[in-house]
């Protein structure tokens, strides 16, 4: 089965598409604050960008959807993004306000990149707090990128690993927290 485009499937999920980062290098301090750009070089940074649509969302709108299947990530621009998980009994539950929030995100961070990797199920949902733009990168480029620059694309997958087992860890360390409240 044939995937459809990444702009179309960005529309579908109500997101206004910008256009390309083809200068994704000269978005205001995020090469500095960028966990996934900071070992990326301009150059780099801009052979990146061009693969990747440049997406817009207002206050309040869904960015990423728990339980939808994308096989696409986002790097946040501008703006703020409240990620939330929906709980034991409010899991059945669609609304917003039902979720537990886990995080707050701010511009350099990355969302999404779990299901990008995996083709799984968002595990959480994200939303607007203020306008945001994003940059978001498929599966399918990360392939053309590897392919047409394998040591961009290899730079690419070492962060974006390195990002993932940050994240692990900071998990297991609340899972130990808890788990210490909770028996002594």
């Amino acid at each position: 089965m044939m995937m459809r485009p990444l702009d179309e499937r960005i529309r579908e999920a109500g997101l206004e598409v910008v256009g390309c980062c083809d200068r994704l290098s000269h978005w205001p301090g995020l090469m500095q604050n960028s966990f996934l750009l900071e070992d990326f070089t301009a150059e780099e940074a801009d052979v990146l960008g061009s693969l990747m649509l440049r997406v817009r969302a207002q206050p309040g709108q869904m960015l990423i959807v728990e339980g939808d299947a994308e096989e696409w990530m986002m790097l946040l621009l501008c703006g703020t993004v409240d990620v939330g998980k929906r709980i034991g009994r409010e899991a059945e539950r669609e609304e917003r306000g039902d979720n537990t929030r886990l995080a707050v995100l701010r511009p350099g961070t990355v969302l999404g990149e779990m299901s990008m990797f995996d083709g799984e199920p968002r595990y959480a949902s994200c939303w607007a707090l203020s306008e945001v733009e994003a940059a978001v990168l498929d599966q399918a480029a990360v392939g053309r990128l590897i392919k047409a620059r394998p040591d961009i694309g290899a730079k690419l997958l070492i962060k974006l690993t390195q990002l993932l087992a940050q994240r692990l860890r900071n998990i297991s360390v609340q899972l130990v927290k808890v788990l210490h409240r909770e028996t002594g």
